[in-house]
């Protein structure tokens, strides 16, 4: 008497492992997903960060992402994880309505954005982080 799987046998635990692997693969997208989401986050919050420490030590806006990096702010500019580059939307500073124009403050980055087309899990655009 030989002994093995009859084809039943076989048929039932592939159909398992379908159906096991049907499941799997969609959370470990939206998990990839999650994970360069956080990325984004932590990079987006230290360039700001960053920011905010130049502008508190050298009382005025820097004019570049490389400016923070060189003056040791940023250890390198971040790359952003959905576009793979080092590319940011940069906001600069804009006069308010009383005050004049002086190219030393108003020149500078104030905020950085992410260039990412799409939405994040939450449902907001990647540009509104």
């Amino acid at each position: 008497m030989k002994r093995g799987f009859t084809l039943i046998e076989a048929l039932i635990v592939l159909t398992l492992i379908g159906i096991l692997v049907s499941i799997l693969v969609p959370q470990y997208r939206s998990s990839v997903i999650r994970a360069k989401e956080a990325v984004l986050k932590e990079n987006l919050f230290q360039m700001r960060d960053a920011i905010n420490k130049f502008y508190t030590d050298k009382k005025k806006y820097p004019t570049s992402l490389e400016e923070l990096a060189a003056n040791r702010y940023l250890r390198d500019v971040p790359v952003d994880p959905f576009t793979k580059n080092k590319e940011w939307e940069l906001i600069h500073a804009e006069p308010g309505e009383e005050e004049d124009y002086d190219p030393e403050i108003h020149e500078g980055i104030v905020d950085v954005k992410s260039r990412a087309k799409g939405v994040a899990l939450d449902g907001s655009t990647y540009t509104q982080w």
